[in-house]
């Protein structure tokens, strides 16, 4: 009988209208987590979000779904009868909280965040941060990761790559390959320039346009400086690398052109050595 009593004092003293307060959160709540993942889908859908990278829109639809059902129980929250006011500060608190005690990994965030909507680099790019380089693997929220040319995986967190000076080496078509060769004093520079020019202009991964340089850039103390310059496309630039060294020297071999070495000359004078 007690248990009567209480129920129908709590009834008579505004429990229905708790009730039926709660009961509407419930379903308010219900309602707008499904809504949310049909938000989801109806972007997924259109025309201009699919055009989007797949990393920015995973990005995307995580931040839609938090803050919307955020919102969601927020207003549930307030059909409950709970102080709007007071509520956004307990949530502001411990954002705030949170925000401390993650510091680094907000940082982190912030820099997935710019990278992913400004693009300085994309999967499958070759970048150098001037402390590590390497083909681009992933690139999530907090950290990217890079595989380098001898098959290591590293991962950078977006924090510090974001405020880093980042090269990619593979965001243009084009890439020129920069090389210089030496040759004795005794070389005929004419016969030289043409040796050279005819080897880089020989390649078939090298361009045609702009037309391979090559040209004498410094009088060294024991030999000739000489400056070869040829555009190819970047996939093909490790190949036509090396592929000029090797012919370079062939064809130095081939036409008589001596490849200086750092030698030490020894003078006798009166059985002392200068």
């Amino acid at each position: 009988m007690e248990i009567l009593n209480e129920i129908k004092t709590f009834l008579a003293t505004g429990g229905i209208n708790l009730l039926f307060g709660a009961i509407c959160a419930i379903i308010f709540v219900l309602i707008g987590f499904k809504l949310s993942g049909v938000l989801v889908r109806v972007l997924n859908r259109s025309h201009g979000y699919a055009k989007l990278d797949s990393s920015v829109k995973s990005f995307l639809n995580s931040m839609i779904s938090i803050g919307t059902k955020v919102l969601v129980v927020v207003i549930a929250a307030t059909i409950l009868g709970i102080d709007g006011t007071a509520l956004s500060t307990v949530l502001g608190t411990a954002g705030l909280a949170i925000g401390l005690a993650l510091q680094g990994s907000l940082s982190n965030f912030a820099g997935g965040v710019m990278i992913l909507f400004f693009k300085p680099f994309g999967v499958g790019d070759f970048i150098d941060n001037h402390t590590d380089s390497g083909t681009v693997k992933e690139i999530g929220i907090f950290y990217t990761t890079i595989v380098t040319p001898d098959n290591k995986r590293i991962t950078i967190p977006n924090g510090a790559l974001s405020n880093a000076t980042v090269v990619n080496y593979s965001a243009e078509e084009r890439r020129r390959v920069d090389l210089e060769f030496t040759a004795a004093y005794s070389t005929d520079i004419d016969k030289a320039l043409r040796v050279m020019r005819a080897v880089a202009e020989a390649h078939a991964l090298v361009l045609k346009e702009p037309a391979p340089l090559v040209r004498l850039v410094r009088q060294d103390a024991s030999a000739l400086s000489f400056a070869v310059r040829a555009w190819c496309k970047s996939s093909d630039y490790w190949t036509v690398y090396f592929d000029l060294n090797e012919s370079m020297k062939k064809a130095f071999d081939k036409v008589g052109i001596e490849i200086p070495f750092n030698q030490l000359d020894v003078h006798i004078n009166g059985g002392a050595a200068e």
